[in-house]
């Protein structure tokens, strides 16, 4: 299924069949079947209908293509060819690839054009530190004044570990079997049919192990998809911090502000855990209908529009925090939130990013793409070094604290790693806040307080608090059933490394 988040495929799947976890302990939540949720969410529902997307689902699907290759070629640095034929196809599905007569990609201006048969051409081109920008049908520019944003941070070969790249010489600790760990390593990695391009361990911190596929380095941007929601998540989180949002406040979009509207009771706590109830249309929704057209969860990546906009315009389908539902509306709104949070203090918005976050944990390689009117797809359109996220999930595992200051709000990540009660409710005990995946149904390999940054294609960042572990591994989205199995043999391996010796 090339259009699926492949990502929460293991527990969608499982509830799609209505199978329960086996031998779940006392007190576990309750998993429902797919029906079950299906019509939990019919009978909540308030009136309305939903809006057909406009233009062609062959063009957006180009245009999301068009993307692809883009960052794929200019930041990850892969060939276009291994691009086209194994990467991105979340929002360009790989059947609907040979629709394309001609594809011209030029180095000088960073710029991938793609014709159709039709005679349509979509156009994707690189803009300073904005990324790949998909530009609208018939359009060659964008609609805001690209930038390039500078880190501030020492060079990173001369900089210790977590800050820059020198790791430390000591041996590891005692309480890991070191044969064990090689051996987890290697099974995480998987083969060539995994295809993945980056694995990071940390364990308290520090690196203990760490693959890369031929080509691919510390420093290499990778397409990481939907791992993007938390990381949008931790930059309402370090607004919040700063005092210019509270987690309960509604949420302050001037489009909302008509007296009478009824999303005015939409807080911002509903929003970061995709239970806003707002209404979208997404791949993932249980009773997903594909023949209704293309789905607005994509076109918020592909459609070339003002995507904060087009969210901030969508109705109410359920009342807040009723309903878990995992749609592209949420996330985007929460990118919303950080343009109007940062413009509200007088910062520069595209570098915001950068110096309340990126610069304060040592992320050097980041690039979150825009849309053609600058805005930030935070819903998942970035590429990252798998370093930069080992570094983001040990934020999270250090309790938003790094080197002795508050990044985060202190009860954040407790927030963050907590069964939404909307997706409690509907018997899907799978998501939290802040756009973190937790392991509330049991099905992944590891402990119950594990929780993650989860993108299609199997890219992932595990968080193992009781463990003291972070696991990055992301790969080309063509081998991401092989990637999980691998990953998920991996970890299990992983975790007698670790206990195996008392720890």
């Amino acid at each position: 299924m090339p259009t699926r988040n492949i990502a929460i495929s293991l527990s969608a799947l499982a509830l799609a069949a209505g199978v329960l976890p086996a031998q779940a302990p006392a007190g576990a939540p309750r998993v429902a079947t797919m029906a079950q949720v299906i019509s939990r969410g019919d009978s909540l529902q308030m009136p309305g209908a939903f809006s057909p997307v406009p233009g062609d689902a062959l063009s957006h699907n180009t245009a999301g293509f068009a993307t692809t290759l883009c960052g794929a070629t200019f930041l990850t640095g892969l060939t276009t060819a291994d691009a086209a034929a194994n990467v991105g196809f979340f929002t360009s599905p790989v059947e609907l690839r040979a629709e394309v007569r001609d594809t011209a990609v030029d180095f000088a201006t960073k710029t991938v054009r793609l014709t159709l048969k039709n005679g349509v051409t979509r156009v994707a081109r690189v803009y300073g530190s904005q990324g790949c920008v998909p530009l609208p049908e018939g359009v060659d520019s964008v609609y805001f004044t690209p930038s390039v944003v500078k880190s501030a941070l020492p060079p990173a070969a001369t900089t210790p570990w977590p800050m820059g790249d020198v790791l430390p010489t000591a041996p590891l600790p005692a309480n890991i079997d070191q044969a064990q760990l090689t051996r987890a390593l290697d099974e995480m990695f998987g083969g060539p049919d995994a295809m993945t391009l980056g694995l990071v361990v940390t364990y308290k911190g520090r690196i203990i192990g760490e693959r890369y596929a031929p080509g691919i380095g510390i420093h290499t941007p990778l397409e990481s998809w939907s791992m993007g929601k938390s990381l949008t998540g931790t930059l309402v989180a370090r607004l919040i911090q700063m005092g210019t949002y509270t987690l309960d406040q509604p949420a302050p979009f001037p489009e909302w502000q008509k007296a009478g509207d009824p999303r005015q009771q939409i807080t911002i706590r509903d929003i970061m855990r995709m239970s806003s109830g707002l209404r979208l249309r997404a791949p993932q929704d249980p009773g997903y209908n594909a023949s209704l057209g293309y789905p607005e969860h994509l076109y918020l990546y592909a459609g070339s529009i003002n995507s904060y906009q087009y969210a901030a315009t969508r109705s109410q389908q359920w009342k807040p925090g009723q309903v878990g539902r995992y749609r592209n509306v949420d996330p985007v709104l929460a990118s919303y939130l950080v343009r109007l949070g940062a413009e509200k203090r007088g910062e520069n918005y595209h570098a915001f990013p950068t110096r309340a976050l990126f610069d304060k944990i040592g992320m050097r390689d980041v690039i979150i793409y825009t849309d053609p009117y600058g805005n930030y797809l935070g819903q998942g359109a970035e590429v990252i070094a798998a370093r930069d996220w080992a570094r983001l999930g040990n934020l999270y595992l250090q309790d938003g604290v790094w080197n002795g200051e508050r990044l985060l709000p202190a009860g954040y990540v407790n927030y963050a790693k907590t069964l939404a009660p909307g997706w409690l409710a509907d018997g899907r005990p799978v998501y939290g806040g802040g756009f973190f995946w937790v392991n509330g149904d049991g099905k992944e390999p590891m402990p119950r307080d594990a929780y993650a940054m989860l993108g299609a294609g199997g890219q992932s960042a595990w968080i193992i608090p009781s463990h003291d572990l972070v696991i990055v591994r992301i790969g080309k989205y063509r081998g991401s059933s092989h990637g999980e199995a691998a990953r998920r043999k991996g970890t299990a391996t992983l975790l007698q490394a670790i206990t195996r010796a008392g720890s």
